[in-house]
């Protein structure tokens, strides 16, 4: 279960809020589908790349919350990858990941070792 909720899912300090509800999803769904997906796609790449190598990179952005943290996230990521591909709107993958955040924050809140 610590793997699920590491130590910045536990921290519930304003400045940890603020990085996990806003500044991640931000930054991350920029990078990640405004840069290097939208790269990939005007390169005309086959769908497993399009959608693949961002979600690896995104997945290598969490190594250090350790290897479970890692692949958990990968499947967000190939979401946050379909989303972008239908709707190519970076900023609405922002607030899914948002989403997911507070998801993971309030399950992690809640739940009892």
């Amino acid at each position: 279960m610590f793997a699920l909720c590491g130590p910045s899912l536990l921290d519930h300090s304003a400045g940890s809020l603020f990085r996990l509800l806003l500044l991640a999803p931000l930054l991350e769904e920029l990078i990640m589908r405004a840069g290097l997906q939208e790269w990939l796609m005007r390169r005309g790449s086959h769908a497993a790349l399009v959608l693949g190598v961002p979600a690896l990179a995104f997945s290598l952005l969490h190594v250090m919350s350790g290897a479970q943290a890692m692949a958990l996230v990968f499947f967000p990521g190939l979401a946050f990858g379909l989303v972008y591909r239908r709707w190519r709107d970076w900023r609405l993958c922002a607030l899914l990941h948002a989403l997911c955040n507070g998801i993971a924050l309030s399950f992690c809140s809640f739940n009892i070792y």
